[in-house]
């Protein structure tokens, strides 16, 4: 099993190329972030197995590198499989839960083991009318790398985060991705265009059997021709014909009831595809010095309450 593409050693090389010191011990990944004014260190790691962890050399490495803790960030184990209570009785015995999650805690996976029918009639009514609507009208997908569909895709999901305020990546951050994982074909660019005018695209990343959708956006222009809508299902089924067997949408909120959820309306949107919403379990700290975790802990909950009040 290959874990997750977070976990993999070209996203830790993507991580140092872009300036974040990253650690390999104990078959964990983790980045280092100084804690201002301390000489210390609060290391992240998302999206770990923690049936593979061996924590014996991973706490020296957090000792040997100065970190007060190491935050495993939403454990890639989904709640409700038999792998959740041995990772939780692992998780238990060496960590503490953590107060924050950074990483999305829900999620939607698509099987591709399924016939392309079963597919579509697992569709929400109304997604799969709008993806047959654009058809109709013309919308047509198609793959393509060029810097040109690069930067399109990047004006896309820029003003896509800036209309819909929420956190965008720098181009020259998922421009690093690109060249990483790009060498080994690792990089799918989709683009939802008609008459030459590209109305949605969608930047996606292969890794073993998984092909995930992290980035992704579309333009106001034409928004009636439900170009995200066909993108999303051309997505699924460019994963299958590609022999990958699952196709990750990256992120969800965990209810997908609660509009005051910050994941709310790109979670609405990808539930209309038909793939299993999951749950992660907990986040864990694995604690190195108590007294700085706590007072680090006290000064980041009250640094996002700042946060949220400037909004």
């Amino acid at each position: 099993m290959e874990g997750h593409i977070l976990q993999s050693q070209l996203w830790a090389k993507f991580k140092e190329e872009f300036g974040t010191p990253v650690v390999n011990a104990g078959n964990v990944w983790y980045t280092k972030h100084a804690i201002p004014f301390s000489g210390k260190y609060y290391g992240y790691a998302p999206r770990v197995d923690p049936l593979v962890v061996d924590f014996v050399p991973l706490v020296k490495s957090l000792e040997d590198n100065n970190c007060v803790a190491l935050h495993f960030d939403v454990p890639n184990v989904v709640k409700g499989t038999k792998e959740e209570s041995l990772a939780t009785d692992v998780l238990k015995r060496h960590c503490v839960v953590s107060p924050r999650d950074e990483f999305a805690k829900g999620n939607f996976l698509v099987d591709l083991s399924q016939s392309e029918d079963e597919l579509n009639s697992k569709l929400h009514t109304k997604q799969r009318y709008n993806i047959n609507y654009a058809r109709k009208k013309g919308v047509l997908v198609t793959e393509d790398h060029s810097d040109k569909a690069f930067d399109k895709f990047y004006e896309l999901y820029s003003a896509t985060g800036k209309r819909q305020k929420y956190y965008f990546r720098s181009k020259k951050y998922i421009g690093k991705i690109r060249e990483l994982f790009g060498v080994d074909d690792q990089v799918r660019i989709l683009s939802a265009e008609i008459d030459g005018k590209i109305l949605a695209s969608w930047f996606l990343l292969a890794y073993g059997d998984t092909l995930y959708y992290p980035y992704g956006g579309s333009s106001e222009d034409f928004k009636n021709l439900q170009a995200s809508c066909l993108i999303g299902w051309e997505a699924i089924l460019y994963a299958k014909r590609h022999h990958f067997k699952t196709f990750d949408m990256w992120g969800a909120a965990v209810d997908l009831d609660d509009v005051t959820d910050q994941y709310y309306g790109f979670s609405n949107f990808k539930a209309k595809f038909g793939g299993k919403h999951v749950i992660y379990i907990d986040s864990y700290d694995l604690v190195i010095n108590a007294g700085l975790y706590n007072l680090f802990n006290t000064a980041n909950k009250l640094r996002w309450k700042i946060l949220k009040a400037l909004r």
